[in-house]
């Protein structure tokens, strides 16, 4: 089971770096790294499963945070219409966006990031991700407004982002030209 402990924080090496494509098809290592990193968001999510094992609260999770060199990422939220997007994906690659630019009013977080950081992190309202479900399919799929963020912030991490690197250090809550705030 990934814990906290799992999580490596900002300022290790491998955050910062471009993670490596995985094997299609996928090792029965893969599929199940996959499935652990699905658990561990949904167990984040689970009050009393989170209070036991003293777990953030997250909606995904990408393998360079848990010091693997691997492309592949977690997510499990809902959309504003409540319709839950519940997949891990290996290789994700968001192949189209939209011009119209978006950002959360409240900022963003993350696991690797052990602190509160002001800013408007710039995201693309709307994208086309594909990638390899659990059973080594090839899927794509459109997203639009907080779950393109999600999924645009746990893809940062397959090439070495941070959210933080997104936020205007001068100006942190400056308004991002061109954009609006994503409104819930």
């Amino acid at each position: 089971m990934i814990t906290m402990k799992d999580i490596i924080r900002e300022g290790h090496p491998t955050l910062s770096k471009v993670a490596s494509e995985v094997a299609i098809p996928l090792s029965k290592e893969d599929v199940q790294l996959m499935k652990d990193m699905l658990q561990f968001i949904i167990n984040s999510q689970t009050p009393e499963v989170a209070k036991k094992y003293q777990l953030r609260e997250s909606v995904g999770l990408a393998a360079p945070q848990l010091n693997l060199d691997k492309r592949i990422i977690a997510v499990h939220t809902e959309d504003e219409k409540g319709k839950l997007y519940s997949l891990a994906l290996a290789n994700p690659k968001i192949v189209s966006y939209s011009e119209e630019i978006t950002y959360l009013p409240m900022g963003e977080g993350c696991l690797s990031v052990d602190r509160e950081v002001e800013g408007f992190v710039p995201r693309y309202r709307r994208i086309t991700v594909e990638g390899y479900n659990l059973k080594g399919e090839k899927i794509k799929f459109r997203l639009r407004d907080y779950v393109s963020i999600v999924f645009q912030h746990e893809i940062d991490h397959l090439n070495g982002h941070l959210f933080i690197d997104h936020i205007d250090p001068k100006q942190p809550l400056a308004p991002i030209a061109n954009a609006k705030p994503l409104e819930f």
